[in-house]
C-alpha cells in the first residue's frame, strides 16, 4: 500500500431479530454510570483439559451500578496469552469490561482451558497441537454463550441481559477464539489433523463444556490482534466483525503469515488484513482499523491506543445495538476514502452529497460553517488523525456552525450524516 488511507463506511443495520434497546441519554456511547459491580468466579462449565485433568470454567460479570434496565446487551471478553497463559483478570480485557459496564452493558470476562501438548519438548508443539488448543478455547467460549442464554431461558434472567444482543471481544488468542466461534461453523471445515476423538475435544464444534440445548451464536465479534486458520471458513452468512491490529505485530501476523509460540514456528494463519479482505469480497459487514507502526495488542500498554480501541468498539457496537450509522476508520490519516459499506463495495451510499455540501472556512481557527443543499444535516462527528472522537452532535438542520476555537491545531475529519447517508471531509484547524 503506497498511501496510508483513512477509510470510512456507512452501514445501516436491520434489527428485526433484536429487542429495542434504550439508547437515550448517551447509553452505550459514554460512561453514564459512575460505577459498576463485579461478581467473580461464577462457574459456567467444566471439561477435560489436554493433559486429562478436569477443569472448572469460571467467569466474572460486571454490571452498571444502579441500573434499572432489565434486558441489556452482553459483551463477553476473552483474554489472550497464546493459549498457554493469561486469565480473565488480564489487562487486555478488564479495562474494557469495566468501561463498557459503565456505558450500560453487562460485561463478562471468561477463563478457558489453557495449555497444549509438546509445549516443553525439543521439537515444540505441532500445528495439530496448537489448533487443538484453539478448538478447546472455542468450545469453552461457546459454553459461556450458552450459559448466559440458559440463565435467561431457565433461571429467570438473573443477570438482566438481552440474548439477541450478545457480542464477543477477544484479545490476541481471545481474538482467535472469537473468530473461530463465528466462522468455523461447519464440521466439514475442521482440519483433518485435529483429533476430535481426543477426550478434551469431544462434542464436535459445540463441545462438552456445559449448558447443552442452547445455541452459541452471537450477533457480532471484535478481534484485537486475532487471526483465523483459514479464511475459506468464512462465507457470506458470517458474523459482522471489527478488527484492530498493529501492522508491525511480531506475534500474530497482520496479514497472512507464520505464527510462533515461544521459539517454535507453528503454522500459517490469516491475520486481520486477510480476514477483512475476504469479508469485503463476501459482503460481510466489517470494519478494520490498522494501528500503523504498532506491535502486538498496543491497547494493553498505551492509554492512547486503549482510548482508540474503546472508541472503535463503542461505535461498532452502537451500530448493532442502537441502529446508529456506523463510521469505520480503517487506516490512518491522510486521505479519507470510503470502504467497507457492508455489501462488499467501495462507494459512498449517497452519490452527489459532496457536491451539495458547502464547508467554509477551511483551514479554520474559530468557526466552521456547513450548508447542505436540499437536505438536513442529521449528525456531525469530528475525529482527530488517531481516530479519536473529539466532537459529536445532532442538528437536524441544513445550516450548521461548529465552534472549533478550543480544539488543538491539526488535521481532523468531519463525518457528516444526512438521511441515513454520509460523507467525510478533511478539516484543518490552525
Amino acid at each position: 500500500m503506497n498511501k496510508i488511507l483513512m477509510l470510512f463506511a456507512s452501514i445501516l443495520i436491520s434489527f428485526s431479530n433484536s429487542k429495542a434497546q434504550n439508547c437515550t441519554n448517551g447509553r452505550y456511547d459514554t460512561e453514564i454510570f459512575s460505577n459498576f459491580s463485579i461478581t467473580q468466579d461464577i462457574q459456567y462449565g467444566s471439561n477435560v483439559n489436554f493433559d486429562g485433568s478436569n477443569q472448572n470454567l469460571l467467569l466474572d460479570i460486571y454490571s452498571p451500578s444502579g441500573d434499572t434496565e432489565t434486558e441489556r446487551p452482553l459483551i463477553i471478553f476473552i483474554h489472550g496469552g497464546s493459549f498457554v497463559f493469561g486469565s480473565k483478570e488480564g489487562t487486555g480485557v478488564v479495562p474494557l469490561a469495566e468501561s463498557f459496564a459503565k456505558k450500560g452493558y453487562v460485561t463478562s470476562s471468561i477463563n478457558y482451558r489453557l495449555g497444549m501438548n509438546n509445549l516443553v519438548t525439543v521439537t515444540g508443539p505441532s500445528e495439530a497441537d496448537a489448533s487443538e488448543a484453539v478448538m478447546r478455547a472455542t468450545q469453552d467460549a461457546r459454553a459461556a454463550v450458552r450459559f448466559f442464554k440458559k440463565s435467561v431461558a431457565d433461571d429467570n434472567n438473573p443477570y438482566g441481559i438481552d440474548t439477541t444482543n450478545i457480542y464477543l471481544v477477544g484479545s490476541s488468542a481471545g481474538g482467535f477464539t472469537a473468530i473461530n466461534l463465528s466462522f468455523l461453523d461447519q464440521t466439514s471445515e475442521i482440519p483433518s489433523y485435529i483429533d476430535m476423538t481426543d477426550p478434551s475435544l469431544l462434542g464436535g464444534l459445540e463441545g462438552n463444556s456445559g449448558n447443552p440445548g442452547h445455541t452459541s451464536n452471537v450477533k457480532a465479534i471484535v478481534s484485537l490482534a486475532g487471526a483465523i486458520g483459514d479464511t475459506t471458513w468464512m462465507d457470506n452468512n458470517s458474523t459482522p466483525i471489527l478488527s484492530l491490529h498493529g501492522d508491525q505485530d511480531g506475534t500474530v501476523p497482520f496479514g497472512t503469515g507464520q505464527i510462533s509460540i515461544a521459539i517454535f514456528d507453528i503454522m500459517e494463519v490469516d491475520g486481520s488484513e486477510s480476514v477483512h479482505l475476504k469479508a469485503d469480497n463476501l459482503g460481510i459487514k466489517n470494519c478494520f482499523k490498522a494501528h500503523y507502526g504498532a506491535d502486538h495488542v498496543p491497547h494493553q500498554s498505551s492509554a492512547a491506543y486503549l482510548d482508540t480501541t474503546e472508541q472503535y468498539i463503542t461505535q461498532f457496537l452502537l451500530s448493532e445495538v442502537c441502529g446508529e450509522t456506523e463510521f469505520c476508520i480503517c487506516n490512518t490519516p491522510l486521505d479519507p476514502t470510503p470502504c467497507h459499506n457492508g455489501n462488499g463495495t467501495n462507494s459512498l451510499s449517497f452519490e452527489g452529497l459532496s457536491d451539495k455540501l458547502l464547508m467554509y472556512p477551511n483551514p479554520a481557527n474559530n468557526e466552521v460553517h456547513l450548508i447542505l443543499e436540499d437536505y438536513a444535516i442529521d449528525k456531525i462527528t469530528l475525529l482527530n488523525v488517531n481516530g479519536q472522537m473529539i466532537y459529536k452532535k445532532e442538528f437536524l438542520q441544513s445550516n450548521v456552525v461548529i465552534d472549533v476555537s478550543s480544539f488543538q491545531k491539526g488535521i481532523y475529519f468531519l463525518y457528516i450524516e444526512s438521511e441515513g447517508n454520509s460523507i467525510t471531509k478533511k478539516l484543518i484547524i490552525e
